[in-house]
Order: C-alpha cells, then sequence, then structure tokens
C-alpha cells in the first residue's frame, strides 16, 4: 500500500472567544513546519504524537482484512511500518495523533512507559494540509482501530481534540473530510459534529463534508480538552 493513511473505518475521519476567533483569520500563516511535539488529555483519552514504540501494534491492526479494505491499503512489512513511521514524522503536510484510552492505561501521571502506551493504544487521528490554495484547511481523518475500544466516544472526544489542536497550533479555519457512501456509522458522526455535505464522488464511492470554524465551535471543542503539555520521546 502506498498508505497515504486514508482511513474510512468509522473515519470518525484558553477557550475561544470573539478575539480568539479574530486571531485565527487574521494572522499571517507560516508553513505548517511545527511538529507534533505535545500529548493532549481529555476525560475518555490521551493523545500522542506517533512514535517508534507504537509501530508494532499499529502493525498488528493493519494486517486485519478489514482495515485493509476500509481503508484501501495494501499490507507491509514491520520493516516498511517503521519507515513509514519515520517519514509520517518528517512530513509538513500532516500531523498526526496515537490515541490511548484512558481506561487502559494504568496512570496519566507520570507520563507512561512506551510499553503501557502500546497496550493502551485505540487508534490514530490525523490532520492533512492538503489544500494548496487554502493554507487554513485541513482534511480531518480518523481511524478507531482496536474493536474493544469502539463505540465508547473515543472517535467523537478524538475529533473534538484534533481540531481543536488544529485551530490552535495550525490555524486551521476550514475542515474537510471524505466519508465512503457505505460508511453510514462515520457519516453520521461528522453531521452531528457540524459537518456538511459538499459534493460526492461515485468513482470513489465517497461523500465530501465541510466544516467551518467559528467562535462557538472553538469554545465547544475547548471543553473537551483537560490540559496540553510538551511530549516527551522515548524513543529520542
Amino acid at each position: 500500500r502506498t498508505h497515504t493513511h486514508t482511513h474510512t473505518l468509522h473515519v470518525v475521519r484558553e477557550r475561544a472567544s470573539e478575539q480568539t476567533y479574530y486571531f485565527l483569520h487574521t494572522l499571517t500563516l507560516t508553513p505548517h513546519t511545527m511538529p507534533t511535539n505535545h500529548r493532549l488529555v481529555s476525560e475518555r483519552l490521551v493523545l500522542v504524537p506517533y512514535c517508534k514504540h507504537h509501530v508494532p501494534k499499529y502493525h498488528d491492526w493493519m494486517q486485519s482484512p478489514e482495515l485493509l479494505e476500509l481503508t484501501a491499503s495494501e499490507p507491509l512489512s514491520l520493516e516498511q511500518e517503521y519507515e513509514m513511521q519515520q517519514t509520517w514524522a518528517k512530513d509538513e503536510d500532516k500531523c498526526t495523533f496515537i490515541l490511548l484510552s484512558r481506561k487502559l492505561l494504568p496512570h496519566v501521571d507520570p507520563a507512561p512507559s512506551p510499553a503501557e502506551e502500546q497496550a493502551a493504544m485505540a487508534g490514530d487521528v490525523n490532520l492533512f494540509f492538503n489544500d494548496h490554495e487554502d493554507k487554513h484547511a485541513a482534511e480531518l481523518e480518523l481511524m478507531v482501530a482496536e474493536p474493544g475500544c469502539r463505540r465508547q466516544g473515543l472517535g467523537r472526544e478524538a475529533a473534538l481534540l484534533m481540531m481543536h489542536y488544529g485551530a490552535r497550533q495550525h490555524h486551521i479555519t476550514r475542515y474537510t473530510a471524505k466519508i465512503g457512501m457505505d460508511n453510514e456509522p462515520s457519516l453520521a458522526l461528522f453531521q452531528s459534529l457540524g459537518f456538511q455535505r459538499t459534493g460526492e464522488s461515485e468513482v470513489f464511492r465517497e461523500f465530501s463534508l465541510e466544516l467551518k470554524v467559528g467562535p462557538e465551535l472553538l469554545a465547544a471543542w475547548a471543553a473537551v480538552l483537560q490540559r496540553e503539555e510538551p511530549y516527551t520521546f522515548p524513543d529520542a
């Protein structure tokens, strides 16, 4: 697989104020060169950057015929998966977090060990800065890959955390998504988040959706985040 990370499984794919919203719209945007170096903590999740110690579990997920079909992927060897992780980490047009289920973590503070993080992995969430005509836009994609972690509200919470992070750290004012026409749960989730359908492709059998960021949404997203702090990379 080329693994552009086009996931369609459950592609669940400071509080805001008018002043904050004005700032987001008037700031001169710099290129998306900021590395993903934070950890985001909410009620059900801890989001951390995708690191080397996450690769074995991620590789196991991607051996699933169901996930391969839903993500339109081809299986990679473990060595190729490690190489892909390094590529993603350096990709200026991508922002990736691994979802850790707090239910599976023995503790949040002090920071879990790499082995504890791996055992608590639930999926991943991504922003793609792929609209070269609108540098304030990003495509949102998310995968809840761990079967035991589905239907627990993790996808919704991760989407809210990521959109808040993207707005604050990358100055995103418009989010897009692509969802398979047969993926009714994901379509319902995105629409419940405020996304509106903007088009469809019969060739790829997917809908295009869009959400414009406003002060009320920013305030709602901020309420989900308990704290944001620097992430210590154990692989360094």
